[in-house]
């Protein structure tokens, strides 16, 4: 279901609570969210709609065709190559800013069935599940 996406910033600077399989419509939830505002966004937060809770979704351009991946509490074990950028957020209004990205992340999550992996990112989709893990510990750019 497509929920409202929330901009209080005191909300969305709370950290999120663990995630686990009891989470799931809230992961179905996010994605049908995240889908909706496709025209505009790329990734959003399990706090972007009110919910507490380490799930991140967002369209992964790292393979052969793109593709919407949900994450239930991701980590980041390793980032490497470090550079400066601007970024927007559909919870925050006002202009784009400035933040401090990296390159390379290496990522271990657990996906909606309850499955640990690891899987590293490049590029822009890197960028991506760092904007939104910052979202899951309260870190508004």
């Amino acid at each position: 279901m497509v929920k409202e996406l929330w901009h209080d910033p005191l909300f969305l600077a709370a950290k999120s609570a663990d995630a686990t399989a009891e989470d799931r419509d809230t992961a179905k939830d996010l994605l049908d969210t995240l889908m909706a505002h496709d025209d505009t966004c790329v990734g959003m937060a399990a706090n972007m709609i009110g919910v507490r809770k380490r799930i991140i979704a967002f369209l992964d351009e790292s393979g052969k065709r793109p593709v919407y991946t949900v994450m239930f509490n991701p980590e980041i074990l390793r980032a490497d190559g470090a550079y400066q950028t601007e970024e927007g957020c559909l919870s925050l209004l006002g202009a784009p800013r400035k933040c401090r990205r990296y390159q390379t992340v290496k990522v271990r999550y657990t996906t909606p069935d309850m499955q640990t992996r690891i899987k590293t990112y490049t590029g822009f989709t890197a960028q991506i599940i760092q904007h939104e893990i910052d979202h899951c510990s309260g870190v508004l750019i």
